[in-house]
């Protein structure tokens, strides 16, 4: 299952972000360092299902499919927050640095309104130093990764002079972290590193090698939290200029823990991500609960069209990790599995995938006799390496499938 890690300084709003996202009740305060222990959820990246171009209406199996939409379980993490110092355990930093290692993508959540000071307590609004959180974070996670290389340097060497290349003697210094060899020969061959021997390698090199890595093993996008306060408008810009190379989202996560909540209870019509809701009835409404919905939709939806949780979630799937949707079926011509359910499954799977991966994924047994696949538009036939697209609907054909 793909997992995706919040990270960011203490008080920035990362538990609120998870609360919204998988309607938990992690704890929330303004005391630093409030979540001690990594907080585990599901929630869901939603796309567009293929149900309405093939017209045809989805089995509704649980929550897999609403209105078009195809909602794709993933595992979120709310870490507890990182200072300063935090690659040598300062604060809780030994405990967040081997979580966010074992994520795919890391969302770090900003407080974009400057209310949080460079130790992670709160403070008055646009006091704080947005900018500088996010230098302050990417610095750890950089140091961090840059010990391990370094701890491991006689480990490298030696596994070179025994006969390993350099991709596979690194790598396995990283096991265990979801970083893969196509990361480390990614890195190796964006730096140059890749023809210099390892054991002439600077720490000018070291650094440059492991900045690359967590580029690419742990993709970042910036949330840029907290826009409901005024100062945050100001920070926000700031953010977007600054971090060119990134992309910013602007986000609201307590409005839409706000519009979650009512809708869980009720109150209103929502879907997450969507541009507006719909009150189901005035008089079962508070006056405050009146209040706080038409600041939701004065403040956030008016002007940045969403709150920001559900598309960040959906960029880190989608864009960052570029997965693809994938529905295998069992009748080509009505979309089903063996029981008449129509596309009651959808997989995420990476953009290199091919047909083998999605038969591993649905069943070993199946992976083992397998033959070929076809595609249910075309009805053209598929060999077991063919590189699967998004939104391909296929049959899988095996010896040992069963019907």
């Amino acid at each position: 299952m793909v997992r995706l890690g919040l990270i960011g300084k203490t008080n920035t709003g990362k538990t609120t972000f998870f609360n919204a996202a998988t309607l938990q009740s992690a704890e929330v305060s303004t005391y630093p360092f409030t979540t001690k222990q990594p907080n585990f959820g599901t929630t869901f990246a939603v796309t567009p299902c293929v149900d309405v171009e093939l017209n045809v209406s989805c089995n509704r199996r649980g929550t897999s499919c609403k209105d078009g939409w195809r909602h794709l379980q993933i595992e979120l993490i709310d870490l507890p927050g990182l200072i300063k110092g935090a690659w040598a355990g300062k604060g809780l930093g030994n405990q967040f640095l081997s979580v966010a290692a074992q994520s795919d993508a890391l969302l770090h959540v900003v407080d974009a309104s400057g209310s949080v000071d460079e130790e992670g307590r709160l403070t008055e609004p646009g006091s704080g130093n947005p900018i500088a959180d996010v230098y302050d974070i990417e610095e750890e996670l950089t140091i961090w990764l840059l010990k391990i290389l370094e701890r491991n340097d006689e480990r490298i060497e030696k596994n070179i002079k025994s006969g390993k290349d350099l991709t596979s003697s690194i790598t396995e210094v990283f096991a265990g972290m979801r970083i893969n060899e196509q990361h480390v020969m990614t890195a190796l061959n964006e730096t140059g590193l890749n023809k210099k021997d390892f054991e002439n390698w600077t720490m000018l090199d070291d650094r440059k090698f492991v900045t690359k890595l967590r580029d690419v093993s742990k993709p970042t996008l910036i949330v840029a939290n907290k826009m409901d306060i005024e100062t945050s408008e100001k920070y926000y810009n700031q953010l977007v200029e600054r971090f060119a190379d990134k992309v910013v989202i602007p986000c609201s996560a307590e409005a839409e823990l706000i519009l979650r909540r009512a809708e869980q209870r009720g109150l209103i019509g929502y879907i997450p991500g969507e541009e507006k809701f719909r009150i189901t009835s005035d008089s079962i409404l508070s006056d405050k609960q009146k209040w706080a919905l038409e600041m939701v939709n004065e403040r956030i939806l008016r002007k940045y069209m969403r709150t920001g949780v559900q598309f960040a979630i959906n960029f880190a799937v989608f864009k960052l990790l570029r997965m693809n949707v994938v529905y295998p079926v069992y009748d080509l011509h009505k979309y089903t599995d063996s029981k008449g359910n129509v596309l009651p499954d959808a997989y995420l799977l990476p953009s290199d995938a091919a047909v083998k991966d999605l038969a591993e994924r649905i069943h070993k047994d199946l992976a083992k006799g397998l033959l070929y696949a076809i595609d249910a538009r075309t009805g053209v036939r598929l060999p077991a390496d063919y590189k699967l697209k998004d939104r391909d609907v296929v049959k899988i054909v095996s010896t040992t499938a069963r019907g």
